[in-house]
């Protein structure tokens, strides 16, 4: 396979992952959010909240770049059950700790108000092309009857049920996978070349206008990323093409996706967004076959590369086998970010 290491490397740092200053600015939101929500919880006579965590693809650092602004950081609120009751002393319903959250985050500075929504409650930054999801949880504690140990476990407000939900365990999953899966893993676990992977897929997966709501969520890209990875030294290249085919087989043969953390499936067999991004691999995965050629070219493989992630940013990064001799003695070639990651493609929207 030709080697295309150096420009992989340079797409996901320029055009894939998001920079440190966007996710400052997005944390930065969510943090004034909480700030929101402390002091209008106080303000309606709301229970207090035991704390806040960023969780998702932002805890797990695989938030990528999107041409239409499309960004969004789960910040789940955390309640203790016995403080979430109604006039009666019942539990209170998920509907109703949505809406409590909901009316502690009015603000008349919005121009859309805050909303519940199935799964949280969602702030919107137009603007700014952000939005902050706000996922309500409630911890529940019981005692071993045996060994007298304390057991806690959370659950989420989603639809109409309270349902078991661990992100924090999910993000400690995540991040334990990088540790073990890539030795390049950095200190803080989190930019590992599986890390690397997980974006790379999720960019294609998001590629194309039209996509996002059909193919399978970022967290089921993770898990299907973690089950077909295998670690590459040095070539993000080959480890995302053998990522890509490992997730096809994958689904070809079973389909069931398994949750990490809970005892459950995050994709049954034939779920239609799975089968959507194996058809979609399986017809795109085709473009880098060139590159298995002996004599391919740089502009042929370029133009694969262009052509598996709907972009024109590969084929303006110069070939490195025409550097001159003062430009090798200097180090890798320049990687060139282009205007945006779709400039010239975006009106297919295919």
């Amino acid at each position: 396979m030709k080697d295309c290491s150096e420009q992989i490397a340079g797409f996901e740092r320029a055009a894939v992952r998001m920079s440190k200053d966007d996710r400052a600015d997005i944390f930065g939101k969510a943090k004034i959010n909480r700030n929101r929500l402390t002091s209008g919880l106080e303000r309606n006579g709301s229970p207090k909240a035991v704390g806040s965590r960023t969780q998702g693809s932002y805890a797990m650092k695989t938030m990528i770049q999107h041409d239409r602004g499309d960004y969004d950081v789960d910040d789940g609120v955390y309640f203790k059950r016995d403080n979430l009751k109604n006039d009666q002393d019942e539990d209170k319903s998920p509907e109703d700790a949505r809406k409590m959250v909901s009316d502690a985050l009015q603000d008349k500075r919005f121009a859309d108000q805050p909303e519940p929504r199935i799964n949280c409650v969602r702030v919107y930054y137009k603007q700014e092309g952000y939005h902050v999801d706000v996922p309500v949880y409630r911890e529940n504690s019981a005692t071993d009857p045996f060994t007298g140990a304390e057991k806690k476990w959370f659950e989420i407000a989603a639809g109409d049920k309270w349902k078991t939900s661990d992100p924090l365990a999910n993000t400690k999953w995540f991040k334990d996978a990088n540790d073990s899966k890539s030795p390049d893993a950095s200190a803080d676990g989190n930019d590992g070349q599986f890390v690397r992977i997980v974006r790379l897929v999720k960019a294609f997966a998001r590629s194309r206008y039209g996509w996002s709501d059909k193919v399978a969520s970022g967290f089921t890209i993770s898990k299907l990323v973690c089950d077909s990875f295998v670690q590459s030294d040095e070539r993000d290249d080959h480890a995302f093409r053998q990522a890509m085919r490992g997730i096809s087989l994958w689904l070809s043969l079973s389909g069931i996706v398994r949750h990490p953390v809970l005892e459950e499936n995050l994709a049954e067999s034939g779920d239609p967004k799975t089968t959507f991004l194996k058809e979609k691999i399986d017809e795109n995965l085709k473009h880098l076959d060139v590159l298995d050629k002996f004599d391919c070219t740089h502009d042929e493989a370029m133009k694969a590369w262009d052509n598996l992630f709907y972009t024109d940013w590969f084929s303006k990064q110069p070939d490195p086998s025409k550097k001159s001799k003062v430009e090798k003695a200097s180090g890798p070639a320049v990687i060139k970010q282009g205007e945006t990651r779709y400039a010239s493609k975006e009106s297919r929207h295919a």
